[in-house]
């Protein structure tokens, strides 16, 4: 699967069923950098999320669930994710 802000929200959206979700592919932004793939996109994204499921976890804990449900992408070429865990907008 082609690692696209589409793609990386709709996996979120499956894993994590978040109810604040804004995912931004900043992969331009890093042209030239470590990790940049040359195509100027699906290698650096920012992810501003909040999940029921963080509820109760440190914040080391809320980062490795959204890893876990993005590794696939990591392991493709995905090198760079920001992740700002809001809060609860209940």
């Amino acid at each position: 699967m082609k690692i696209t802000a589409q793609n990386v929200q709709a996996r979120l959206m499956q894993h994590l069923a978040p109810k604040v979700l804004d995912v931004i592919d900043e992969s331009a932004q890093h042209a030239g950098h470590s990790g940049s793939n040359g195509s100027l996109e699906g290698t650096h994204f920012r992810v501003r999320i909040y999940s029921g499921q963080f509820d109760g976890l440190a914040r080391v804990a809320k980062h490795r669930l959204v890893y876990d449900a993005l590794q696939e992408f990591i392991d493709q070429g995905l090198h760079a994710l920001a992740i700002e865990v809001v809060d609860n907008p209940s």
